[in-house]
Protein backbone atom coordinates (compact mmCIF):
# COMPACT_ATOMS: atom_id res chain seq x y z
CA UNK A 1 0.00 0.00 0.00
CA UNK A 2 3.11 2.58 0.48
CA UNK A 3 4.12 1.82 -3.23
CA UNK A 4 0.38 2.65 -4.21
CA UNK A 5 0.39 5.85 -2.01
CA UNK A 6 3.84 6.93 -3.46
CA UNK A 7 2.90 6.39 -7.11
CA UNK A 8 -0.73 8.28 -6.24
CA UNK A 9 1.27 11.33 -5.22
CA UNK A 10 3.67 11.13 -7.70
CA UNK A 11 1.19 11.22 -10.20
CA UNK A 12 -0.65 14.12 -8.88
CA UNK A 13 2.26 16.14 -8.77
CA UNK A 14 2.51 14.80 -12.80
CA UNK A 15 -0.93 15.77 -13.32
CA UNK A 16 -0.49 19.59 -12.00
CA UNK A 17 2.53 20.52 -14.03
CA UNK A 18 0.63 18.52 -17.51
CA UNK A 19 -2.27 20.96 -16.89
CA UNK A 20 -0.17 24.17 -17.07
CA UNK A 21 1.81 22.88 -19.83
CA UNK A 22 -0.66 21.56 -21.93
CA UNK A 23 -4.02 23.36 -20.80
CA UNK A 24 -7.85 21.51 -20.31
CA UNK A 25 -7.09 19.34 -23.17
CA UNK A 26 -4.01 17.73 -21.96
CA UNK A 27 -5.29 17.93 -18.50
CA UNK A 28 -8.70 15.34 -19.49
CA UNK A 29 -6.21 13.45 -21.50
CA UNK A 30 -4.04 12.70 -18.80
CA UNK A 31 -6.90 12.57 -15.80
CA UNK A 32 -8.41 9.62 -17.69
CA UNK A 33 -5.02 7.87 -17.79
CA UNK A 34 -4.12 8.63 -13.94
CA UNK A 35 -7.72 7.52 -12.89
CA UNK A 36 -7.03 4.40 -15.01
CA UNK A 37 -3.83 3.46 -13.62
CA UNK A 38 -4.51 3.95 -9.88
CA UNK A 39 -7.86 2.20 -10.34
CA UNK A 40 -5.21 -0.91 -11.55
CA UNK A 41 -2.76 -0.57 -8.96
CA UNK A 42 -5.57 -0.67 -5.94
CA UNK A 43 -6.90 -3.89 -7.53
CA UNK A 44 -3.52 -5.49 -7.76
CA UNK A 45 -1.64 -3.63 -4.83
CA UNK A 46 1.09 -5.09 -2.24
CA UNK A 47 -1.75 -6.06 0.17
CA UNK A 48 -3.75 -7.60 -1.95
CA UNK A 49 -4.30 -11.55 -1.75
CA UNK A 50 -3.00 -13.55 -5.09
CA UNK A 51 -5.81 -15.39 -6.59
CA UNK A 52 -4.97 -19.02 -6.46
CA UNK A 53 -7.14 -20.67 -9.46
CA UNK A 54 -6.80 -23.90 -9.98
CA UNK A 55 -7.45 -25.65 -13.25
CA UNK A 56 -7.67 -29.26 -11.16
CA UNK A 57 -8.79 -29.13 -7.67
CA UNK A 58 -5.95 -31.44 -5.92
CA UNK A 59 -7.22 -31.42 -2.14
CA UNK A 60 -6.52 -32.74 1.65
CA UNK A 61 -8.73 -32.31 4.33
CA UNK A 62 -6.82 -31.55 7.85
CA UNK A 63 -8.63 -32.73 10.90
CA UNK A 64 -8.12 -33.61 14.73
CA UNK A 65 -9.08 -36.92 14.95
CA UNK A 66 -6.72 -40.07 14.45
CA UNK A 67 -4.13 -36.92 13.48
CA UNK A 68 -1.43 -34.79 14.89
CA UNK A 69 -1.28 -32.60 11.54
CA UNK A 70 -2.54 -29.62 13.91
CA UNK A 71 -1.16 -30.07 17.22
CA UNK A 72 2.81 -28.77 16.31
CA UNK A 73 3.42 -25.36 14.56
CA UNK A 74 6.41 -26.92 13.33
CA UNK A 75 4.88 -30.22 11.93
CA UNK A 76 1.88 -28.40 10.59
CA UNK A 77 4.37 -25.81 8.26
CA UNK A 78 6.34 -29.21 7.42
CA UNK A 79 3.58 -30.97 6.12
CA UNK A 80 1.86 -28.05 4.14
CA UNK A 81 5.20 -27.88 2.28
CA UNK A 82 5.12 -31.80 1.66
CA UNK A 83 2.14 -31.46 0.40
CA UNK A 84 3.01 -28.14 -1.91
CA UNK A 85 5.68 -30.53 -3.14
CA UNK A 86 3.72 -32.72 -3.84
CA UNK A 87 1.53 -30.70 -6.56
CA UNK A 88 -1.73 -30.65 -4.03
CA UNK A 89 -3.11 -27.08 -4.33
CA UNK A 90 -6.24 -26.97 -1.70
CA UNK A 91 -6.51 -27.60 1.82
CA UNK A 92 -9.28 -28.15 4.15
CA UNK A 93 -8.67 -27.55 7.63
CA UNK A 94 -11.65 -27.85 9.99
CA UNK A 95 -12.23 -25.31 12.18
CA UNK A 96 -15.37 -26.31 14.03
CA UNK A 97 -15.31 -30.41 15.48
CA UNK A 98 -16.17 -31.89 19.02
CA UNK A 99 -18.01 -28.83 20.14
CA UNK A 100 -15.11 -26.36 19.42
CA UNK A 101 -13.40 -23.83 17.13
CA UNK A 102 -9.66 -24.60 16.21
CA UNK A 103 -8.71 -21.07 16.07
CA UNK A 104 -9.32 -18.38 18.46
CA UNK A 105 -12.97 -17.69 18.89
CA UNK A 106 -14.93 -14.32 19.98
CA UNK A 107 -18.15 -15.59 18.93
CA UNK A 108 -17.20 -19.15 20.51
CA UNK A 109 -16.17 -17.29 24.06
CA UNK A 110 -19.14 -15.22 23.78
CA UNK A 111 -21.81 -17.81 23.67
CA UNK A 112 -20.20 -20.84 26.19
CA UNK A 113 -17.44 -19.62 27.74
CA UNK A 114 -14.48 -21.70 26.06
CA UNK A 115 -11.99 -19.71 23.16
CA UNK A 116 -10.63 -22.09 21.45
CA UNK A 117 -10.39 -26.39 21.66
CA UNK A 118 -8.52 -26.86 25.21
CA UNK A 119 -5.98 -29.43 23.75
CA UNK A 120 -2.79 -28.48 24.62
CA UNK A 121 -0.94 -28.46 21.38
CA UNK A 122 -4.00 -25.99 20.51
CA UNK A 123 -2.97 -23.22 23.13
CA UNK A 124 -1.76 -19.32 22.49
CA UNK A 125 -1.51 -20.63 18.81
CA UNK A 126 -3.98 -19.60 15.90
CA UNK A 127 -3.76 -22.82 13.70
CA UNK A 128 -5.79 -21.24 11.07
CA UNK A 129 -3.80 -18.17 10.55
CA UNK A 130 -0.49 -20.43 10.29
CA UNK A 131 -2.07 -22.68 7.72
CA UNK A 132 -3.23 -19.86 5.55
CA UNK A 133 -0.01 -17.80 5.75
CA UNK A 134 1.99 -20.69 4.97
CA UNK A 135 -0.31 -22.34 2.31
CA UNK A 136 -0.79 -19.20 0.63
CA UNK A 137 3.15 -18.94 -0.08
CA UNK A 138 3.05 -21.93 -1.37
CA UNK A 139 0.66 -20.90 -3.65
CA UNK A 140 -2.57 -23.33 -2.10
CA UNK A 141 -5.66 -22.58 -1.86
CA UNK A 142 -7.08 -22.81 2.08
CA UNK A 143 -10.75 -23.29 2.47
CA UNK A 144 -11.63 -24.25 6.22
CA UNK A 145 -13.94 -26.56 6.95
CA UNK A 146 -16.91 -26.70 9.09
CA UNK A 147 -16.32 -30.13 10.27
CA UNK A 148 -19.47 -31.04 13.08
CA UNK A 149 -21.85 -28.22 11.52
CA UNK A 150 -24.92 -29.23 14.06
CA UNK A 151 -23.63 -32.06 15.45
CA UNK A 152 -22.23 -31.88 19.32
CA UNK A 153 -20.54 -34.51 21.51
CA UNK A 154 -23.82 -35.27 23.50
CA UNK A 155 -21.29 -33.70 26.77
CA UNK A 156 -20.30 -30.68 25.07
CA UNK A 157 -20.66 -27.42 26.95
CA UNK A 158 -23.12 -25.56 24.26
CA UNK A 159 -25.40 -28.62 25.08
CA UNK A 160 -25.17 -27.65 28.63
CA UNK A 161 -25.90 -24.11 28.04
CA UNK A 162 -28.80 -23.83 25.38
CA UNK A 163 -30.74 -27.54 25.91
CA UNK A 164 -33.58 -25.91 23.97
CA UNK A 165 -31.39 -25.76 20.73
CA UNK A 166 -31.39 -29.35 20.00
CA UNK A 167 -33.34 -31.76 18.10
CA UNK A 168 -35.32 -34.84 19.15
CA UNK A 169 -36.76 -37.96 17.79
CA UNK A 170 -40.46 -39.07 18.48
CA UNK A 171 -39.94 -40.36 22.05
CA UNK A 172 -37.91 -36.85 23.12
CA UNK A 173 -34.32 -38.68 22.95
CA UNK A 174 -31.42 -36.24 21.83
CA UNK A 175 -28.34 -38.94 21.85
CA UNK A 176 -27.54 -40.22 18.28
CA UNK A 177 -24.56 -42.79 18.22
CA UNK A 178 -21.94 -41.80 16.14
CA UNK A 179 -19.70 -45.27 14.55
CA UNK A 180 -21.24 -47.05 17.67
CA UNK A 181 -19.32 -45.09 19.90
CA UNK A 182 -19.44 -41.67 20.10
CA UNK A 183 -22.75 -40.15 21.61
CA UNK A 184 -23.31 -36.97 19.73
CA UNK A 185 -26.33 -34.59 19.60
CA UNK A 186 -27.84 -32.00 16.86
CA UNK A 187 -28.64 -29.00 16.94
CA UNK A 188 -31.72 -27.79 15.27
CA UNK A 189 -30.38 -25.85 12.05
CA UNK A 190 -34.41 -24.53 11.75
CA UNK A 191 -34.70 -22.97 15.35
CA UNK A 192 -33.41 -19.15 14.90
CA UNK A 193 -31.13 -19.21 18.09
CA UNK A 194 -29.11 -21.64 16.30
CA UNK A 195 -28.75 -19.94 13.04
CA UNK A 196 -27.77 -16.95 14.84
CA UNK A 197 -24.96 -18.91 16.41
CA UNK A 198 -23.56 -20.62 13.19
CA UNK A 199 -24.09 -17.46 11.55
CA UNK A 200 -22.11 -15.75 13.59
CA UNK A 201 -19.21 -18.25 13.59
CA UNK A 202 -19.09 -18.12 10.17
CA UNK A 203 -18.92 -14.71 9.54
CA UNK A 204 -16.59 -14.32 11.91
CA UNK A 205 -13.91 -16.84 10.22
CA UNK A 206 -14.92 -14.98 6.90
CA UNK A 207 -14.35 -11.86 7.99
CA UNK A 208 -10.98 -12.22 10.55
CA UNK A 209 -8.96 -14.78 7.93
CA UNK A 210 -7.68 -14.52 4.46
CA UNK A 211 -9.63 -17.54 3.33
CA UNK A 212 -10.24 -18.74 -0.35
CA UNK A 213 -13.92 -20.06 1.03
CA UNK A 214 -15.96 -22.14 3.59
CA UNK A 215 -16.79 -26.10 3.30
CA UNK A 216 -19.74 -27.20 4.60
CA UNK A 217 -20.84 -31.30 4.14
CA UNK A 218 -23.51 -33.44 5.58
CA UNK A 219 -23.05 -32.34 9.14
CA UNK A 220 -25.36 -29.16 7.72
CA UNK A 221 -28.47 -31.45 7.92
CA UNK A 222 -29.27 -33.60 10.69
CA UNK A 223 -30.31 -37.56 10.60
CA UNK A 224 -33.49 -38.17 9.38
CA UNK A 225 -35.73 -39.33 12.24
CA UNK A 226 -34.76 -36.43 14.15
CA UNK A 227 -37.03 -32.96 13.65
CA UNK A 228 -39.91 -33.92 16.41
CA UNK A 229 -38.75 -31.04 18.67
CA UNK A 230 -41.33 -28.81 20.07
CA UNK A 231 -40.25 -25.75 18.03
CA UNK A 232 -40.01 -27.63 14.79
CA UNK A 233 -43.13 -29.76 15.42
CA UNK A 234 -45.17 -25.99 16.22
CA UNK A 235 -43.74 -24.60 12.81
CA UNK A 236 -45.07 -27.55 11.13
CA UNK A 237 -48.18 -27.30 12.49
CA UNK A 238 -48.55 -23.62 12.02
CA UNK A 239 -47.85 -24.19 8.00
CA UNK A 240 -50.21 -27.41 8.38
CA UNK A 241 -53.54 -26.10 9.75
CA UNK A 242 -52.95 -27.73 12.96
CA UNK A 243 -51.72 -31.08 11.42
CA UNK A 244 -48.89 -32.77 13.56
CA UNK A 245 -45.58 -34.26 11.22
CA UNK A 246 -45.96 -37.47 10.32
CA UNK A 247 -45.34 -40.37 12.66
CA UNK A 248 -42.82 -41.92 9.81
CA UNK A 249 -39.53 -39.89 9.58
CA UNK A 250 -39.14 -41.23 6.39
CA UNK A 251 -42.46 -39.57 4.91
CA UNK A 252 -40.83 -38.12 1.68
CA UNK A 253 -43.56 -34.84 1.80
CA UNK A 254 -41.82 -34.55 5.95
CA UNK A 255 -38.58 -35.01 4.40
CA UNK A 256 -38.84 -32.43 1.95
CA UNK A 257 -40.03 -29.83 3.95
CA UNK A 258 -37.48 -30.27 6.72
CA UNK A 259 -35.00 -29.81 3.95
CA UNK A 260 -36.47 -27.14 2.41
CA UNK A 261 -36.27 -25.19 5.76
CA UNK A 262 -32.31 -26.27 5.61
CA UNK A 263 -31.82 -24.91 2.06
CA UNK A 264 -34.19 -21.48 3.31
CA UNK A 265 -31.39 -20.93 6.38
CA UNK A 266 -28.51 -21.96 4.03
CA UNK A 267 -29.91 -19.15 1.51
CA UNK A 268 -29.87 -16.82 4.50
CA UNK A 269 -26.03 -17.94 5.32
CA UNK A 270 -24.74 -17.66 1.58
CA UNK A 271 -25.71 -14.20 1.46
CA UNK A 272 -24.49 -13.62 5.26
CA UNK A 273 -21.35 -14.63 3.49
CA UNK A 274 -20.98 -12.79 0.71
CA UNK A 275 -21.78 -9.50 2.71
CA UNK A 276 -18.98 -10.12 4.22
CA UNK A 277 -16.52 -10.93 1.80
CA UNK A 278 -18.02 -11.56 -1.76
CA UNK A 279 -14.43 -13.65 -2.76
CA UNK A 280 -14.95 -16.07 -0.52
CA UNK A 281 -16.60 -19.19 -2.22
CA UNK A 282 -19.18 -21.73 -0.48
CA UNK A 283 -17.70 -25.51 -1.04
CA UNK A 284 -19.72 -28.28 -0.04
CA UNK A 285 -18.44 -32.15 0.51
CA UNK A 286 -21.65 -34.11 1.22
CA UNK A 287 -22.43 -37.43 0.44
CA UNK A 288 -24.33 -38.65 -3.06
CA UNK A 289 -27.51 -36.50 -3.22
CA UNK A 290 -29.93 -39.97 -2.24
CA UNK A 291 -28.44 -40.78 0.72
CA UNK A 292 -27.68 -37.08 1.64
CA UNK A 293 -31.22 -36.26 1.49
CA UNK A 294 -32.83 -39.48 2.91
CA UNK A 295 -30.54 -39.55 5.60
CA UNK A 296 -29.40 -36.55 6.44
CA UNK A 297 -32.02 -33.47 5.28
CA UNK A 298 -29.72 -31.54 2.96
CA UNK A 299 -30.64 -31.31 -0.75
CA UNK A 300 -27.34 -30.30 -1.97
CA UNK A 301 -28.56 -31.03 -5.89
CA UNK A 302 -31.46 -27.84 -5.14
CA UNK A 303 -28.57 -25.86 -3.26
CA UNK A 304 -26.53 -26.36 -6.20
CA UNK A 305 -29.79 -25.13 -8.59
CA UNK A 306 -30.21 -22.29 -6.77
CA UNK A 307 -26.44 -20.82 -6.87
CA UNK A 308 -25.83 -21.52 -3.14
CA UNK A 309 -22.80 -23.83 -4.36
CA UNK A 310 -19.43 -22.60 -5.98
CA UNK A 311 -17.50 -26.21 -5.47
CA UNK A 312 -18.65 -29.04 -4.84
CA UNK A 313 -16.74 -32.35 -3.71
CA UNK A 314 -18.76 -35.52 -2.94
CA UNK A 315 -17.48 -37.98 -0.81
CA UNK A 316 -17.34 -41.06 -2.90
CA UNK A 317 -15.64 -43.33 -0.42
CA UNK A 318 -16.41 -46.80 -1.87
CA UNK A 319 -13.90 -50.04 -1.97
CA UNK A 320 -16.04 -51.71 -4.35
CA UNK A 321 -15.13 -50.25 -7.97
CA UNK A 322 -18.32 -50.86 -9.65
CA UNK A 323 -20.18 -48.81 -6.47
CA UNK A 324 -17.37 -46.54 -7.55
CA UNK A 325 -18.41 -46.36 -11.32
CA UNK A 326 -21.88 -46.14 -10.42
CA UNK A 327 -22.28 -42.80 -8.58
CA UNK A 328 -20.06 -41.07 -10.53
CA UNK A 329 -22.55 -41.75 -13.06
CA UNK A 330 -25.73 -40.54 -10.97
CA UNK A 331 -26.95 -37.69 -12.97
CA UNK A 332 -26.85 -35.03 -9.86
CA UNK A 333 -23.20 -35.56 -10.42
CA UNK A 334 -23.35 -35.51 -14.22
CA UNK A 335 -25.17 -32.08 -13.81
CA UNK A 336 -23.10 -30.52 -11.52
CA UNK A 337 -19.46 -31.28 -13.20
CA UNK A 338 -21.50 -29.07 -15.81
CA UNK A 339 -22.22 -26.57 -13.67
CA UNK A 340 -20.03 -25.95 -11.23
CA UNK A 341 -16.54 -26.94 -10.10
CA UNK A 342 -17.05 -30.98 -9.13
CA UNK A 343 -14.99 -32.87 -7.44
CA UNK A 344 -14.48 -36.58 -5.86
CA UNK A 345 -13.88 -36.88 -2.42
CA UNK A 346 -11.49 -40.22 -2.09
CA UNK A 347 -10.78 -42.21 1.05
CA UNK A 348 -6.70 -42.57 1.22
CA UNK A 349 -7.39 -44.68 4.64
CA UNK A 350 -8.68 -44.67 8.07
CA UNK A 351 -6.99 -45.55 11.25
CA UNK A 352 -6.86 -49.97 11.32
CA UNK A 353 -8.59 -49.61 7.91
CA UNK A 354 -5.53 -49.00 5.29
CA UNK A 355 -6.40 -48.05 1.46
CA UNK A 356 -3.87 -49.33 -1.13
CA UNK A 357 -2.26 -47.16 -3.11
CA UNK A 358 -3.05 -48.65 -6.61
CA UNK A 359 -7.22 -48.12 -5.31
CA UNK A 360 -6.56 -44.39 -4.93
CA UNK A 361 -4.59 -44.40 -8.55
CA UNK A 362 -7.44 -46.28 -9.63
CA UNK A 363 -9.92 -43.70 -8.62
CA UNK A 364 -8.39 -40.77 -9.78
CA UNK A 365 -8.14 -41.94 -12.86
CA UNK A 366 -11.63 -42.69 -13.22
CA UNK A 367 -12.34 -39.44 -11.81
CA UNK A 368 -10.18 -37.82 -14.25
CA UNK A 369 -11.42 -39.70 -17.53
CA UNK A 370 -15.14 -38.92 -16.63
CA UNK A 371 -14.39 -35.06 -16.39
CA UNK A 372 -14.59 -34.43 -12.89
CA UNK A 373 -12.90 -31.06 -11.98
CA UNK A 374 -10.38 -32.61 -9.48
CA UNK A 375 -10.28 -35.10 -6.33
CA UNK A 376 -10.00 -34.75 -2.40
CA UNK A 377 -8.97 -36.91 0.17
CA UNK A 378 -9.79 -37.98 3.37
CA UNK A 379 -7.39 -37.70 5.03
CA UNK A 380 -4.16 -35.66 5.86
CA UNK A 381 -2.38 -38.52 8.23
CA UNK A 382 -3.80 -41.94 5.94
CA UNK A 383 -1.89 -40.25 2.85
CA UNK A 384 1.19 -42.17 3.67
CA UNK A 385 0.45 -43.31 7.32
CA UNK A 386 -1.67 -45.75 7.56
CA UNK A 387 -1.07 -47.67 4.16
CA UNK A 388 0.71 -51.07 4.07
CA UNK A 389 3.02 -49.54 1.97
CA UNK A 390 6.27 -47.22 2.98
CA UNK A 391 5.86 -43.44 3.57
CA UNK A 392 7.96 -42.81 0.93
CA UNK A 393 6.82 -45.21 -1.35
CA UNK A 394 3.05 -43.77 -1.44
CA UNK A 395 4.60 -40.01 -1.24
CA UNK A 396 6.62 -40.52 -4.84
CA UNK A 397 3.21 -42.19 -5.88
CA UNK A 398 1.03 -39.25 -4.72
CA UNK A 399 4.28 -36.77 -6.48
CA UNK A 400 2.97 -38.41 -9.85
CA UNK A 401 -0.14 -38.51 -9.30
CA UNK A 402 -1.02 -35.01 -8.63
CA UNK A 403 1.23 -33.79 -10.86
CA UNK A 404 -0.15 -30.81 -12.75
CA UNK A 405 -2.35 -31.75 -15.54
Amino acid sequence: MQKVNWVYNYLADRLVLYSQRYGRRGWLVFLLLFTLIVALMLGTGANSKPDFKVTEIRGVWLTNVDSDVLFSKGKLRRSIDTLSNLHFNTLYPTVWNWGHTLYPSGVAESYFGVKIDPAEGLQNRDTLKEIIDRAHRDKMRVIPWFEFGFMLPSDAKLTRKYPRWLTQRQDKSTIWWEGKVHQRVWLNPIHPEVQGFITALVQEIVSKYDIDGIQFDDHFGYPVDFGYDDYTVKLYQNEHNGQSPPDDFNDKDWIQWRADKITAYMTDLFHAIKAKNSKVIVSLSPNPQKFSLESFLLDWDKWREIGLVEELIVQLYRNDMSAYDWELSQPELQKAKGHIPTAVGILSGLKGSPVPMQQIVTQVGKARDGGFGGVSFFFYESLWNFGTETPDYRQNAFKKLMKPV
